[in-house]
């Protein structure tokens, strides 16, 4: 079992600039607040860091403030869009790893027991996703017109991590690129 933090995204919606892995809080790069928590789950046995070209080196400080843990490897170069930073990440994995948990570096509050509730989720069926029931009210949009009030009771927000087969994560990378489908 390994994770994957993806920590090469631009940081749009975030509002940060350029390098949203490293926005401080509570005077930690979010992306140390994410490794912690991954660290703390014994059922991963790597974690490999996915960052841009440019973080490279900022990363390899952060991972030396962190005492440079066995288990986080050494950082790879993400790519242009989250799928590319994805399956850079992938090839960087151990020969035999067979569960990748996928984890943003933005997302700091991750608890060890939520991914351990996902890893063992995603043991029983190939793959699960951590999400959390919404509470507002969300309306469907079409044209800036509301067409149908959704059931919150049926809606939940996906969060990370995201743990599924490795198979099926390289099958269904390599189906998007075929078909030329670009996905978050």
């Amino acid at each position: 079992m390994a994770a994957l933090v993806l920590g090469a995204g631009r940081g749009e919606r975030l509002g940060a600039g350029a390098s949203k892995a490293f926005v401080s809080l509570e005077g930690r790069p979010l992306f140390a607040h994410a490794l912690a928590a991954l660290v703390a789950c014994p059922e991963i046995g790597c974690i490999v860091p996915v960052v841009r070209q440019q973080d490279l080196a900022r990363f390899e400080t952060l991972r030396s403030e962190l005492g440079a843990p066995e288990r986080i490897l050494p950082a790879v170069v993400g790519g242009e869009e989250r799928q590319d930073s994805l399956r850079a990440g992938l090839e960087a994995l151990p020969a035999g790893v067979a569960l990748v948990a996928v984890h943003d570096a933005a997302r700091p509050l991750l608890r060890p027991a939520d991914v351990s509730r996902v890893v063992e989720a995603a043991g029983q069926f190939g793959a699960a996703v951590l999400a959390i029931p919404l509470r507002d009210t969300v309306k469907r949009v079409r044209d800036g017109e509301v067409v149908e009030t959704l059931d919150r009771r049926e809606c939940w927000a996906a969060q990370t991590p995201q743990v599924v087969r490795r198979d099926w994560l390289l099958e269904a990378l390599g189906k998007a690129d075929g078909e030329g489908v670009r996905v978050t």
